[in-house]
């Protein structure tokens, strides 16, 4: 009963208060309804106003969700916010720019122009290292706990390419967490439950949550995977999806303009 309480608590909180941001952006969109919209796939117009709302439905219930000690609770609000701040970053700074993968936002760099996917891979990263330092205790598990957080963020990402698949692919990678008992089935519930309050509008084109939503519901996988996980899964985490994170460049590149 206690451990029910502890997963559908967040999961509720998570749904409850990404609708309700949801509600009151769409009501008053920050700077007006044109920087917030977008043409998807289908050439329809759509809003990015779930993204800001699935980072805090997010992080709101990660933070309060019960049985969680203090430093899992900030790992929680740095990794989620710091991600979704980000994501929100390049939604609104980066729209147009056909730049692809982190080769491309790396050259840029080092020819002085810091672009918003720059501002994604080092503050994501940053923030992941982080959340892991105070999830775990031994040096190696701290960085490897970094790279499953800033690493499942991006995945996330990466699938963000038709409607409501960064939804789907939040509800099955949260499955497996949702079946753990302690801090692991918590956090779990907690993107589980932001993603299932957009879903339906996501697949209906009416929305998309963009870099945020998807950046902020894979950090809060990844905060999950990381807090279950001893080290021997935490490499197995890490590596599969630092090769998800190279496919997943190479194959930017080659769909970017002038890509190989």
């Amino acid at each position: 009963m206690i451990e029910t309480l502890r997963k559908s608590l967040p999961f509720a909180v998570a749904a409850g208060a990404t609708r309700a941001v949801y509600g009151q952006v769409r009501r008053r969109p920050p700077g007006g309804r044109g920087r917030w919209e977008r043409t998807n796939h289908a050439g329809r117009t759509v809003d990015l106003y779930s993204g800001p709302a699935t980072v805090a439905g997010t992080a709101l219930a990660a933070v309060t969700a019960p049985g969680l000690s203090a430093r899992t609770r900030t790992a929680a609000a740095l990794a989620v916010l710091v991600a979704g701040g980000c994501g929100t970053y390049d939604d609104l700074a980066g729209a147009g720019d056909p730049r692809r993968g982190f080769r491309a936002h790396l050259s840029a760099l080092r020819e002085g122009e810091l672009t918003s996917g720059a501002v994604k891979l080092f503050g994501i990263g940053a923030a992941g290292l982080a959340a892991g330092a105070l999830l775990k205790e031994r040096a190696l598990d701290k960085v490897l706990a970094g790279v499953v957080i800033a690493g499942a963020a991006h995945a996330v990402n990466l699938v963000d390419v038709r409607p409501g698949r960064a939804a789907v692919a939040t509800l099955a990678a949260a499955a497996p967490g949702l079946l753990r008992r302690g801090p692991a089935g918590a956090l779990a519930a907690a993107p589980a439950g932001a993603a299932a309050a957009v879903l339906a509008d996501d697949l209906g084109e009416r929305t998309m949550i963009g870099d945020a939503g998807a950046h902020a519901l894979g950090a809060g996988i990844g905060l999950a995977v990381a807090a279950g996980c001893g080290r021997a899964g935490l490499a197995v985490h890490a590596a599969a999806l630092v090769g998800a994170a190279v496919a997943g460049d190479r194959a930017g590149r080659a769909a970017a303009p002038g890509g190989a």
